[in-house]
């Protein structure tokens, strides 16, 4: 009875242990979009903490710093660098120490090196994902030799093709499109024409998406034929034996992003805490999960080693210099040209 009655008491005493790490792992807040809460993405964060920390979603950047305007308070939270500087001009974030974080030196260099990840000599943001968001298509509906972003505004393809309901995304595929000398820094009549471009292919627009899912499941069925999308929408079109891919033609356009995570000024964690999650996201075992299982890059260079090499390849990231280079990039865009794209775009949206 005694080693029945002191086993019982161990078993009670790990279970409360149990708890409490995972209601202190759970402490931990972060504001992301759906499907991040993956566990194979912060491995090292479970294992030192007994838990997941917790998740609220945003559907869009934009919603993600309105509702941080407001006073929602989390820990983290995971933007793309186009929206950083109006998040730094807002007092949202603050910098990061980088002498935190035990994988920053093991981070691909031209990561470090994106605007937004820094800005004004300061660390912002601990970068974690990065691709592409390009033009894909039904190949069984449209020859390649018949693709490109202009195509979109053809009257054959009325009610054929989804964009993105972020003004960001839309205003780089219109860049694209026009030949637009920046992104980020467009002149009156370089913005007059994308926006004029998003107009001509506004008839043709089934649906602006918010959800990846959505632009899925819509290539798949056939209800669209193209759309601005992500490399994994490509995957997974792909993984469910859907005839699609994506046009990666840099004469033809292609955008790159970068995405991360960053330290937000309401957070009520310890600094330990957050970087405890931090390194999980950064390290080697997350980013061969990330380039495996979702198909996406990595920032960690070793990633790129341990993964499978047959897989970078096939994903286009074999040749890291060269994905940069010959594609647009989501720099960060200042906070006023931000807000003439979301006025403009709304209005685009709207029929006007």
């Amino acid at each position: 009875m005694k080693n029945i009655t002191t086993a019982l008491l161990t078993a009670t005493a790990l279970t409360a242990a149990a708890s409490t790490a995972q209601a202190d792992a759970a402490a931990l807040s972060i504001f992301d979009w759906s499907g991040y809460e993956d566990q194979g993405f912060y491995g090292d964060y479970v294992a030192k903490h007994g838990g997941a920390p917790s998740y609220t979603y945003f559907g869009s950047v934009e919603e993600a710093f309105t509702k941080l305007q407001s006073g929602f308070a989390a820990d983290l939270a995971h933007p793309c660098t186009d929206a950083l500087r109006k998040w730094v001009a807002a007092d949202l974030i603050k910098p990061i120490d980088t002498t935190k974080l035990s994988n920053w030196d093991k981070l691909l260099p031209q990561i470090k090196d994106v605007d937004g990840v820094t800005i004004d000599g300061q660390t912002y943001m601990v970068p974690f994902e990065w691709g592409n968001t390009g033009l894909i298509y039904r190949t069984d509906m449209i020859a390649d030799d018949k693709i490109s972003i202009q195509a979109m505004a053809s009257p054959e393809y009325q009610g054929k093709i989804a964009v993105p309901d972020a003004a960001s995304s839309a205003y780089a595929l219109a860049a694209l499109a026009t030949g637009a000398s920046s992104y980020t820094d467009m002149s009156d009549a370089e913005f007059q024409a994308a926006s004029d471009f998003l107009r001509a292919i506004h008839q043709n627009v089934r649906f602006y998406w918010s959800d990846a899912g959505q632009l899925d499941q819509a290539l798949a069925s056939g209800e669209v034929v193209m759309g601005w999308g992500w490399n994994q929408s490509e995957l997974n079109l792909i993984w469910n034996e859907t005839p699609a891919k994506m046009m990666r033609d840099v004469d033809k356009g292609i955008a790159t992003w970068v995405c991360g995570y960053v330290h937000l000024k309401s957070a009520t964690q310890s600094d330990e805490q957050v970087y405890d999650m931090l390194n999980a996201l950064s390290a080697e075992a997350s980013g061969k999960y990330i380039i495996e299982s979702w198909g996406y890059a990595h920032s960690n260079a070793d990633a790129f080693k341990s993964a499978d090499q047959s897989l970078i390849e096939t994903y286009g990231f074999a040749d890291v210099d060269s994905f940069f280079d010959g594609s647009l990039f989501f720099d960060a865009v200042t906070p006023e040209l931000e807000v003439r794209m979301l006025k403009e775009f709304e209005r685009i949206k709207a029929g006007f």
